[in-house]
């Protein structure tokens, strides 16, 4: 049985529409956090086991950002001047709005397909959750993020 993947319901988002855009490149990041390794065994197994975080995941836990459990990175809020500088407060805030809007709860434990359906039923609240960015960014994220849906459940 594979093991269960700790993360935060932002990092899957962002790993799907990652995978909605045109490249994509699965490498080590500079900061050592580990996107590419939980990607891998997301598209080795739709129905891998997810349990929702809302602190340091199995992304950030080797990131040079991870201090005792907290980002200590920053945000660029030039296009989003009303978000929190801190990268913890943002993510927090923005894993919150996710948990609600899909009504899931940190600890939640879920396969990837089924999250994937849940992400395809409300996609258009996207809105509801980036609230501190602009509408035409929300909706080129919300367009990617709907290709990743489809390309990653095999309908694209």
């Amino acid at each position: 049985m594979c093991e269960s993947i700790l993360i935060k319901p932002h990092h899957l988002v962002d790993i799907l529409r990652k995978l909605g855009g045109e490249q994509v490149q699965w490498k080590p990041h500079p900061y050592g956090h580990d996107e590419h390794g939980v990607a891998e065994k997301l598209l080795a197994n739709r129905d891998v086991t997810l349990q929702l975080e809302l602190g340091a995941d199995d992304i950030c836990k080797p990131c040079v950002h991870n201090v005792d459990g907290r980002c200590d990175d920053v945000i660029d809020t030039s296009f989003r001047p009303q978000a929190p500088r801190s990268k913890q407060a943002w993510n927090l805030m923005i894993d919150r709005r996710w948990c609600r809007v899909l009504g899931l709860t940190p600890g939640k434990r879920i396969s990837a397909r089924e999250f994937c359906e849940c992400l395809r039923r409300h996609i258009g609240r996207m809105t509801e959750i980036y609230q501190e960015v602009p509408q035409q960014r929300v909706a080129a994220r919300a367009e990617e993020l709907r290709r990743g849906i489809e390309r990653y459940l095999g309908n694209a």
